[in-house]
């Protein structure tokens, strides 16, 4: 029997007057599971974040964690989650060690346990050198610590984070994205974040909503081993040899980029699962043209998320299970 998925979102929306911000959105996550919610600015994620933490009511539709309503049973799910906002409110005029030891008492958390919970999550979020330091005079990224430090203190199940590395400098992004990733397994993670980057490094599953709306919600291995795409950089009459791309069987775009006098740069999206390297090659040696160079690149989230925001697609060819 399969386990009760752990966020489940069942025809969600929300809107403000005539304004759709959220459209039918539905979504599962399992338990355990890591997963990359992503979408430009006013796509509705960060709305829809807020409704899954009890912050926003909801027009219509349904939103459980862990089996908890959000509308209904919101004490329950407040006690379920740990919330990372993209704007962390904090009391400036608080030491962080204060901070924290307060929040602590509001989670419930054991008085027994507190000060070694405490302690944990100041040492996984890097801010033991800032614990006596009033928050008003920490920097950005220190505050995203701060509050993502705050977000797990009662050990919550589920960490719904929204632009946990905004802030941060290389070393620090590197650090949280691996305290993120040692998380999931023993957490359910959703993660909001605009370096797609970031998402590719720790994320085995991505859900990308644009306009409202979900337009993609697969695993990236999967994506990227169903849409190869080569690329090609041929000294010839470019025409020609675009129209011969293009004449191939399993061939579904050619693009071209002039890089110098007579020799372009061609990449060719194949049909899933075709590996046209080979039969390409062979018939633009045989035309007498130049190939310098004929690499196959798997596509990138980038690839991904461009398609969908620009075009504002439903990847039904992209899509998986």
């Amino acid at each position: 029997m399969a386990a009760s998925p752990a966020i489940e979102v069942e025809n969600l929306c929300k809107t403000y007057g005539p304004i759709v911000a959220v459209d039918q959105v539905n979504f599962r996550v399992a338990p355990g599971e890591l997963v990359g919610f992503l979408g430009p600015n006013g796509a509705g994620k960060s709305t829809t974040m807020r409704i899954l933490t009890s912050y926003l009511p909801a027009t219509s539709g349904y939103a459980r964690i862990n089996g908890f309503d959000v509308m209904t049973e919101s004490m329950q799910v407040r006690q379920n989650i740990g919330y990372l906002p993209e704007s962390v409110p904090l009391y400036g005029e608080m030491r962080v060690e204060e901070y924290l030891h307060y929040r602590a008492k509001l989670k419930g958390v054991d008085r027994r346990k507190r000060a070694a919970r405490i302690d944990y999550c100041v040492n996984h979020c890097r801010i033991r050198e800032v614990q006596r330091r009033l928050l008003s005079t920490l920097s950005k990224g220190y505050r995203q610590r701060v509050g993502l430090a705050d977000a797990l203190l009662a050990d919550p199940k589920i960490l719904i984070l929204d632009e946990p590395t905004a802030g941060l400098d290389p070393v620090q992004i590197r650090e949280t994205l691996n305290t993120i990733r040692e998380l999931a397994g023993s957490h359910t993670i959703l993660l909001s974040t605009h370096i797609l980057s970031e998402v590719e490094a720790i994320c085995e599953r991505v859900i990308i909503i644009n306009k409202g709306g979900i337009k993609w919600d697969g695993k990236l291995s999967s994506f990227a081993e169903q849409v190869p795409v080569l690329s090609l950089e041929v000294r010839g009459p470019a025409r020609e040899v675009s129209a011969m791309l293009e004449r191939e069987e399993g061939v579904r775009q050619v693009k071209a980029q002039t890089l110098e006098d007579q020799v372009t740069l061609f990449e060719v999206t194949a049909e899933k699962n075709r590996d046209l390297r080979e039969s390409l090659a062979q018939k633009i040696v045989k035309a007498g043209w130049g190939l310098r160079r004929l690499e196959m690149r798997r596509p990138k989230l980038e690839d991904l998320f461009l398609r969908v925001v620009h075009r504002n697609e439903l990847v039904d060819d992209w899509k998986t299970s």
